[in-house]
């Protein structure tokens, strides 16, 4: 038994042991390079290979694994100098083609972010948009507003511009290309519409994200190769990354890049303005990064599949930070068009162009074996461990218990009271909403004003002729916004407090929240 136990230990420590020698270096490589005879494929072509020829004869034969991802990355923008007009500004708001910058800057320079909406056309044209209307040579129209000092005397501007009349123009990302993604369902019973787009109702489909067995992240895993100062391809220009990108979680396969790069050496073909409908504007980003296969633990990781590569399933109904997983997945059944989860067969989509990152890798490969593109060793390689902080709210949040009218003062009804009674309790008690109980106190319907004056008109007599059996209802502890948000989706001006169990303890209405919260403000 102990000498099983020490013979694994071994071929553990030997394991570890070959993985770290080196196979190559990066002068090596880009020695190769310039001869001509580096050998480089795609992330793709180096899975046939693997299962071919087996890991380390196709770790031996390969120099450089090339990568590619092509989807919407929020967490984009450029920051641009306009140059000082005359007489100069310092601007402190300006906008391009109606898209608000940020100008917390000096005078003339500004920051466009790809998730910024036009405010003429939101949710139709953003900051994505007007980056790729500049890549494209087309004309920006550029507005801007001062308040006038003694050495920026004008207080504002309007005219046009294109990205060849900018003195810099630069793509700064601060978290693009996650290593992986999670994937996106919906169990409620309406459509939601978020940033991993459109969730039809009652698990109607799965979205997801990520190139997966190309992504370039995961095919260096253990973020051997890739850091500050490696030169990429970005947006179709060459680009480097600076550093990790914001929410860098390596630990659980989450790692995050931060990339720049010039503007006027990119293309519309690899940076597209987009719309997730009801939620906002975005761009996509194509990025490649180069792999060298420089020890065997990074040959081991660019050879992985899709079907290594997990995903969790998320319910995207819950509002919440920690949303439950539905099924651990992975990307060969995401990318195959259909998940089963319990006896359901969901159709799933992806949300990112597999197509266009396979385009990447293939370019980025052309570029290194036509000797146009070379490695740079990183300066610093990219942490691989990272806390997640969460952002904790430290003021006490307004919740419907705050503002409810409780259980003592509503007036509880059965479906067989009748209309004439309940009509002349409501105008005693001046409420508009009656809940209806059920002999066990179990809320199974609704009535409201409205109802009681139909009835009357139409000689109804018992409350089951007319309640409303389908109720939305609030819970105690749930923020205030949240339940004016669902009163606004469902065109109704109050909700039952329910428990667990659909008790009553209470009622909300649109009167409550707006009366409650405007008197509690002018306090």
């Amino acid at each position: 038994m102990l000498n099983t136990i020490c013979a694994r230990i071994w071929r553990g420590i030997l394991i570890m042991e070959r993985g770290r020698e080196e196979l190559r270096g990066y002068e090596q490589i880009n020695e190769k390079i310039k001869r001509g005879d580096a050998i480089v494929m795609t992330a793709e072509e180096f899975i046939e290979l693997v299962e071919q020829s087996g890991l380390e004869k196709a770790a031996k034969e390969v120099d450089i694994v090339t990568t590619g991802t092509f989807g919407a990355m929020c967490s984009s923008g450029a920051f641009m100098n306009f140059g000082h007009s005359e007489p100069p500004i310092k601007m402190i708001r300006c906008w391009l083609n109606d898209v608000p910058a940020y100008k917390g800057l000096a005078a003339v320079d500004a920051y466009l972010g790809a998730a910024a909406m036009s405010e003429t056309r939101p949710f139709e044209y953003g900051g994505g948009h007007v980056i790729e209307d500049l890549v494209s040579g087309k004309e920006i129209e550029l507005r801007a507003e001062s308040y006038g000092t003694d050495c920026y005397p004008r207080r504002s501007l309007e005219t046009t511009i294109v990205l060849e009349d900018l003195n810099q123009a630069y793509l700064y990302n601060p978290r693009n290309a996650y290593q992986r993604y999670n994937s996106a369902t919906n169990s409620s019973d309406r459509i939601l519409y978020t940033y991993m787009g459109t969730l039809l109702p009652r698990y109607g489909n799965i979205t997801f994200s990520g190139s997966g067995q190309l992504s370039p992240l995961y095919k260096d895993l253990g973020l051997e190769t890739i850091g500050f100062g490696t030169r990429i391809f970005l947006g179709g220009g060459v680009g480097y990354v600076v550093g990790e990108g914001t929410q860098h979680k390596p630990q659980s396969g989450f790692a995050t890049l931060a990339v720049k790069g010039d503007l006027k050496g990119m293309s519309p073909e690899y940076l597209k303005g987009a719309v997730f409908q009801n939620y906002g504007t975005t761009l996509y980003v194509g990025i490649g990064i180069p792999i060298p296969l420089i020890n065997m633990r990074v040959a081991s990781t660019a050879a992985l599949k899709d079907e290594d590569i997990p995903v969790d399933i998320l319910d995207y109904s819950i509002p919440s930070r920690d949303r439950p997983i539905v099924k651990k997945s992975n990307y060969a059944e995401l990318k195959s068009g259909r998940v089963l989860i319990g006896d359901k067969e969901v159709p799933s989509s992806p949300l990112s162009s597999v197509k266009v990152a396979r385009k990447i890798a293939e370019v980025l490969k052309k570029q290194i074996e036509n000797k146009e593109f070379f490695l740079q060793r990183p300066i610093e390689l990219l942490p691989s461990y990272r806390e997640f902080k969460p952002l904790k709210i430290k003021k006490r949040e307004v919740t419907v218990r705050d503002l409810m009218m409780p259980l003592q003062e509503l007036i509880l009804a059965s479906p067989e009271d009748e209309v004439k009674k309940v009509a002349r309790l409501i105008v005693e008690k001046n409420i508009d909403h009656i809940p209806i109980i059920s002999e066990d106190g179990v809320l199974i319907g609704i009535v409201t004003t409205w109802d009681l004056t139909k009835a009357l008109a139409e000689d109804k007599h018992k409350l089951k002729e007319i309640m409303t059996r389908t109720v939305i209802t609030a819970k105690e502890d749930e923020r205030v916004d949240e339940v004016a948000k669902r009163m606004a989706q469902y065109h109704i001006s109050g909700l039952p407090v329910v428990d667990d169990v659909m008790h009553v303890k209470g009622l909300i209405t649109s009167d409550d929240i707006s009366r409650k919260l405007v008197g509690r403000r002018a306090a």
